[in-house]
């Protein structure tokens, strides 16, 4: 029986999550992007190649890319958006020529992902990853104070806001937005300014507009893809709701249904996430998994656990709304398919441990993803029979 490729994200040589570290943890797989370069620019063989070496000078391989990112001129088709084409696929080529063909990547406009705390503590000391509905409408309405934002949010969620202003200190308002402007480690965070102005552009493109986008943008690479043999996995927006006024066009299965028939064609891949669908209480994930599965390329597995208004934490892999287990049968069973195993890795992870006294990036400490892998890889055996 075929056993999932496990892999591990990486960030590169200044992450404090060394690769004798992952190599412990019994990944073989990284998962890593230049972050260094900028979002736009083109990945140099060069550069791509010294990464390689580093990783494979530990005995690991470069499995896949996440991410190359998706210029936001490209996301909003500016008027410089086919110059950026022109690099994303030369970025392509590089890669390919490097022997690197999967590639993550995500078209959520300006925030490539959002949580309102980084240290939510559980009830045995670790700390979690947090998005609060209360605190996230209270930055949108306060903080960015987005035109007409109350709209958007219940009479519940609206009257918890209130009572939040009452007592909400300067020092945690600092704090709430920091972590929704937070940027991808290693990379710049959004400025309040530039969200604003984002905001205001992707009013005007919409959901519809937004999903144009995305199309031209994969049949603009399509040539690069098929003649390199790469495979494009797009990751689910998180969390997989419209926030803060803008769009989300990968989120439930009838943007799969839509993604799939746009551009039907083999590198048109998803990077199946977990824990980006399961946030949304309706997502089915074994149906979602059956639909979108002959096109999975990639896995992240990660659990949350969410409340009666939608705000979620991210649980224990094994200990959450999302039922793991029946996501690791469909994904097992599908892997049997394949000639070459489908990479995974485990998305995320409670700080914990000697890792609470260390800086690490947020999700992303050494020891809860450790056990996340260590949990994941036991579900897979079970599963197997072995």
């Amino acid at each position: 029986m075929k056993k999932l490729e496990q892999t591990w994200r990486w960030y590169g040589p200044e992450d404090t999550v060394s690769l004798q570290d992952i190599k412990q943890a019994g990944a073989t797989g990284i998962v890593t992007a230049l972050h260094h370069i900028a979002h736009g620019e083109v990945w140099s063989k060069e550069e791509i190649l010294k990464r390689k070496e580093i990783i494979e000078a530990a005995g690991l391989r470069w499995s896949v890319v996440e991410s190359v990112p998706v210029h936001e001129a490209i996301k909003t088709k500016s008027s410089d958006a086919d110059k950026y084409i022109e690099n994303y696929n030369t970025t392509l080529a590089n890669l390919s020529e490097c022997g690197i063909k999967t590639i993550c990547y995500n078209f959520m406009p300006v925030l490539d992902w959002t949580r309102t705390q980084l240290d939510l503590e559980m009830e045995d000391g670790s700390k979690a990853l947090y998005f609060d509905w209360i605190d996230l409408a209270y930055f949108d309405i306060y903080v960015l104070q987005r035109e007409n934002a109350e709209n958007d949010y219940s009479t519940e969620i609206k009257k918890a806001v209130e009572e939040k202003k009452k007592t909400i200190l300067t020092q945690e308002i600092d704090t709430l937005a920091e972590n929704i402007l937070m940027g991808i480690p290693g990379e710049n965070n959004i400025t309040l300014e530039s969200l604003k102005e984002s905001i205001n552009t992707y009013k005007a493109i919409g959901k519809d507009g937004l999903r144009n986008n995305l199309s031209y943008f994969l049949q603009s690479i399509e040539k690069t893809c098929v003649e390199n043999e790469i495979k494009m996995t797009i990751h689910p927006d998180d969390p997989p709701f419209p926030i803060l006024g803008l769009p989300r066009i990968i989120s439930n299965l009838e943007d799969y249904e839509w993604l799939l028939s746009a551009v039907d064609k083999d590198y048109n891949g998803v990077c199946f996430c977990s824990g980006s669908l399961g946030a949304n209480a309706e997502n089915n994930l074994p149906e979602i998994f059956e639909y979108v599965k002959n096109r999975v390329h990639f896995i992240h597995l990660r659990n949350v656990k969410r409340d009666e208004i939608g705000s979620f934490y991210e649980a224990d892999h094994l200990n959450g709304d999302v039922n793991m287990y029946q996501v690791m049968k469909k994904v097992v069973e599908e892997n049997q398919t394949r000639r070459i195993s489908i990479p995974f890795r485990p998305d995320h992870g409670h700080q914990m441990l000697d890792d609470l006294n260390k800086v690490t990036n947020p999700g992303y400490s050494a020891i809860g993803r450790l056990r996340g892998l260590a949990e994941l890889r036991g579900l897979e055996l079970g599963i197997l029979g072995q």
